[in-house]
């Protein structure tokens, strides 16, 4: 039996995927196999030594000290994709409120309550917020994987030239682009052509401020911008002063910030990506199912720190290695299996950065004392045979 322990309040339909004859959820037990949390910050949350792995229900981990997590032999798991459809009809909306500038607009007809004048108004006052179609103008998408291709996909369905960027773009993300997107080699070879932008891209320290001062001068006099990934990879100093000049026409993003609230031309929403009921069911099933595959069967997908390892399980024991990623593991795990008489059926490896996984399906008889004499391999982080 495993004990989970949720931080948020987790969707219904996520921990109907717990079966009760294999996992308890308690959120008062103080030795927890696995957690599932939402956006609670557990950068100051004791880890347990019981603590397997963590599933975050939603993309990003910046609220997870992942690095700690990989040193403990913690996995971490995200659930990329279960809210793309979320956060690309916010990104479609905004695309047509902004081009048609409906929130200064609706901002402004609110002040018309109680004049007698309203319709009268209303003729007069309508020709400030005059904007654009999208039909025919071009938007760039920097960043083409599940959320980016919906987008690009959409605006072609509205009659929009897309252009894409996105140089680590995977196989099946590129199999589900419209053939209508236009691939760029480079941020410069799109950015001058872009009536739009929009950026869906994960933060990372090679991606912080990627629409900068720099970038920002490639574009189009009267671009407008949208950031509905992370606040961080718009430079917001270098955006504000392309919005005085009139290089940016306007900036709608999904996260407020003390010097972007009360600027003229910027419309933030307080970040309502993936603020649906289907998306919040969305991850909490997918969390739910990768963190019981991983207590369960050692199978590891998704993981932020941890490489991707799967297969299917046979007779007898599977036994996974969490370990360092140095020459020598593989020997000194398998020295150990071969001296106790184990027969290996199936055996995967794969590393990331610094750090490796090992599964391995045996057969033969498993002794009480074997998990112990792997952990004492040095390269050995976590063992845990299933």
């Amino acid at each position: 039996m495993y004990t989970i322990k949720t931080l948020n309040a987790i969707s219904p339909a996520g921990l109907s995927k717990l079966p009760a004859n294999q996992f308890e959820v308690n959120n008062d037990s103080g030795a927890p196999d696995g957690i599932l949390v939402r956006s609670a910050d557990m950068h100051d949350t004791p880890m347990p030594d019981s603590l397997l792995a963590i599933a975050r229900a939603g993309a990003g981990t910046n609220n997870i000290p992942v690095d700690t997590c990989t040193a403990e032999g913690i996995v971490v798991f995200n659930t990329p994709g279960a809210n793309a459809n979320a956060v690309a009809e916010l990104v479609v909306g905004a695309l047509v409120a902004g081009s048609r500038n409906m929130v200064d607009a609706v901002n402004w007809a609110q002040t018309l309550k109680g004049r007698d004048t309203i319709a009268k108004d209303v003729e007069k006052g309508k020709k400030q917020f005059v904007g654009p179609e999208l039909r025919g103008k071009t938007l760039g998408v920097v960043g083409l994987g599940a959320i980016g291709a919906r987008v690009a996909n959409a605006a072609v369905a509205l009659g929009m030239e897309v252009l894409g960027y996105d140089p680590y773009i995977s196989i099946d993300a590129a199999w589900s682009l419209s053939r209508s997107v236009q691939h760029c080699v480079t941020l410069s070879d799109m950015l001058p052509r872009c009536d739009y932008l929009t950026i869906h891209v994960p933060y990372l320290p090679t991606t912080r401020h990627t629409i900068n001062a720099q970038t920002l001068a490639m574009c189009k006099e009267g671009v407008r911008v949208l950031n509905f990934a992370r606040g961080e990879l718009v430079d917001n100093a270098a955006l504000l002063n392309a919005l005085n000049s009139g290089k940016v026409a306007q900036y709608f993003c999904d996260f407020p910030s003390e010097e972007l609230l009360g600027v003229k031309g910027v419309a933030c929403t307080p970040h309502l990506g993936a603020s649906t009921p289907e998306s919040e069911i969305n991850c909490a099933v997918m969390a739910a199912a990768e963190l019981s595959d991983y207590l369960i069967n050692g199978n590891i997908a998704h993981s932020v720190n941890l490489p991707d390892v799967s297969q299917p399980r046979i007779h007898g024991k599977r036994i996974c290695i969490i370990h360092k990623n140095e020459p020598g593991a593989i020997s000194a795990i398998t020295g150990i299996l071969t001296k106790e008489r184990l027969n290996i059926e199936n055996m995967v490896n794969k590393g990331k950065k610094d750090v490796a996984y090992t599964m391995l399906d045996v057969t033969g008889e498993v002794t009480d004392t074997l998990a112990d004499e792997l952990r004492g391999i040095d390269a050995a982080i976590r063992v845990r045979i299933l």
